[in-house]
């Protein structure tokens, strides 16, 4: 295990900044995942750690040692590519033991590692087929398994799972889950898909082109968002994000927008100021059209049946907004709406920046936004 500190790592492919002073401190054991949209520089950002790419500024460091410009094969990391990327004309033992042979290590040795490798990942009655006889999840398997046989500080794993169709991702994910909890060793694993980073990780670090917008475990960066693009890409359907306007209103803070009467605290002096209000779909509860007070009110524009699920689509003043629920949710297109919700599931962001906002009383000032 090893522990991998980045400090400000940049890199620029002419005008375009890929990578933008990104630093990051991934622990000894960590299951850190590098997760935004496709161009956001996160393979960019692992290759950099690899060594494949050289950065334009900042550093690397393994185990303290500054490795930022150490060739990759110096590195203690052992890489797993999205194309898997075997010989195809070597056996799965040939491909496993590949790094062993390229050092030089005694054939005694290379055998007994790759049969542990091999069984560990349940390749033991496969080690004499070819990739071509090979399914995709035995195929990463392997690939994995020519990373691990090298007893690696760190595993860098580049979107691995997306040539598989949904039900090996599901299978293959579960595997490599329980492998690093069997080996407690560092991973570094780039992905868009949210569900991967959400049910791997012990922590996830979101970027956006190229900036780092937010780092915390799975259930941080979901139920505390830093920013209105955290919260945008986290969820099916994502959090709900309406402009919106924060008042003290008969001592009484409230949030108000067409269709929107949201009271949270109590306060004395507050000033008003234009922010963005946002809402988790399953954290909205239908209560009757004909209520004196809802938070939301609106109306239903499409229904979804997701199977034990369904999501409602409506229109609250100008802004769409989703809800999802068990099945049946009883709403229907063109019908009216009305949810509520408790005031610890509202998330407030500024207007200008889309930061946090998070509320401290005690202090002069007392909604400031995060950093």
């Amino acid at each position: 295990m090893s522990r991998i500190q980045i400090e400000a790592l940049t890199k620029r492919f002419g005008k375009v900044t890929a990578v933008d002073r990104v630093s990051l401190d991934i622990s000894n054991g960590d299951f850190l995942v590098l997760l935004g949209p496709s161009g956001c520089g996160k393979s960019t950002l692992l290759r950099m750690i690899a060594g494949l790419i050289e950065p334009d500024g900042g550093r690397v460091l393994l185990d303290e040692r500054d490795v930022t410009f150490t060739p990759p094969r110096d590195r203690d990391m052992a890489m797993v590519f999205q194309s898997y990327a075997l010989y195809p004309h070597l056996s799965v033992e040939r491909n496993i033991g590949f790094p062993l042979r390229s050092r030089r290590r005694p054939r005694a040795e290379i055998r007994e590692k790759v049969q542990a490798v091999a069984e560990l990942l349940d390749l033991a009655d496969l080690l004499d087929r070819r990739p071509r006889a090979l399914s995709g999840g035995q195929r990463q398997r392997v690939a994995v398994g020519r990373a691990l046989v090298r007893d690696p500080g760190a595993f860098l794993m580049d979107e691995p799972l997306s040539n598989l169709d949904a039900q090996l991702r599901t299978a293959t994910r579960s595997q490599l889950r329980a492998l690093h909890n069997r080996l407690g060793s560092t991973i570094v694993y780039v992905t868009h898909d949210q569900i991967e980073a959400m049910t791997m990780a012990t922590r996830v670090a979101l970027l956006n082109a190229g900036r780092l917008e937010q780092v915390g475990t799975p259930t941080e960066v979901y139920d505390e968002p830093a920013s209105t693009f955290v919260a945008g890409f986290l969820g099916s359907p994502p959090m709900n994000l309406l402009p919106a306007r924060v008042e003290n209103h008969c001592g009484r803070v409230r949030v108000h927008a067409p269709g929107v009467e949201v009271p949270l605290w109590v306060a004395g002096d507050f000033p008003g100021r234009d922010i963005i209000v946002g809402i988790r779909p399953e954290h909205l509860v239908g209560v009757p059209p004909a209520s004196p007070s809802p938070m939301f009110r609106g109306r239903v524009t499409a229904v979804e049946n997701l199977g034990s699920d369904e999501v409602a689509q409506c229109m609250v003043g100008d802004a769409p907004v989703f809800a999802r629920g068990p099945r049946p949710l009883g709403l229907r297109p063109g019908e009216p709406v009305a949810f509520d919700t408790t005031a610890d599931r509202v998330h407030l962001f500024d207007g200008a920046s889309g930061r946090r906002l998070v509320w401290q009383p005690e202090e002069s000032s007392p909604i400031r936004s995060t950093t």
